[in-house]
């Protein structure tokens, strides 16, 4: 069985910076794109950043040249450095990928199980 396994989550000062990390794990024959998501109290889920097997990223607007994506293909992980921390930034940080455990088998898209972060003095 395939999961995804967040770490790196807490609380950071306004203007500082977090890491955020998530590993696959299991049967793994090869991943696709992986992401970062965001849910804040009271507000649905949405993108923060994703990067293709290739190393193609897309980020949101409100995170462009704050945040990072990147990950390490032999690790099978994703990262996200977060720099220049706000506010409103706080929210329950989720990764996801899209995973195919054989040659032959279907792609799963994989949520790990999140991760707070907190951005508050």
């Amino acid at each position: 069985q395939v999961q995804l396994v967040e770490s790196g989550g807490g609380l950071a000062q306004p203007g500082g910076p977090l890491r955020l990390s998530c590993a696959a794990s299991g049967t793994i024959f090869s991943i696709n794109a992986m992401g970062w998501y965001r849910q804040a109290p009271g507000k649905e889920r949405e993108l923060v950043a994703t990067i293709t097997s290739g190393g193609k990223t897309n980020y949101a607007d409100s995170v462009k040249g704050r945040f990072t994506i990147s990950r390490d293909n032999a690790k099978n992980t994703v990262y996200l450095q977060m720099n220049s921390l706000k506010p409103e930034d706080t929210a329950v940080y989720f990764c996801n990928a899209e995973i195919r455990s054989t040659w032959s088998s279907r792609i799963l898209v994989l949520w790990g199980q999140g991760t707070l972060v907190t951005v508050s003095s």
